[in-house]
């Protein structure tokens, strides 16, 4: 699961602007750490490998998150996304998904700028 904020602001004092950018990178961050947490929590467990498999990044250098306005969770166990949508042998058992809608809306990612903006 790939998270991108796209902030755009029109100010020209550096300042400011280097501020405002870091709140939103701050708050990416904040949010991709809460979902990751929940989806951990959430997922199903048999060996633990899909648990322990959950991982996060918000860029610029991540291998999924490329710039610094992305953030991603994703499971490398191999099953993760199996697990998630269901097969034909298996019904789905959502974990990121849920993750996803208890901790990020916009109005929450803009509450977590602002705080970061004090």
């Amino acid at each position: 699961m790939k998270i991108t904020a796209d902030w755009k602001v029109n100010i020209k004092v550096p300042e400011v602007l280097d501020k405002v950018s870091g709140s939103g990178t701050k708050a990416m961050k904040a949010v991709v750490t809460e979902i990751a947490n929940d989806a951990i929590k959430d997922s199903p467990v048999l060996t633990g490998n899909n648990r322990r498999s959950i991982m996060f990044e918000v860029g610029p250098n991540g291998e999924v998150a490329k710039t610094d306005k992305e953030g991603a969770v994703y499971s490398t166990s191999g099953y993760g996304g199996i697990l998630e949508t269901g097969s034909r042998f298996m019904g789905a058992r959502p974990y990121f998904k849920p993750a996803l809608d208890r901790n990020f809306t916009a109005e929450k990612f803009a509450n977590k700028v602002r705080e970061y903006l004090k």
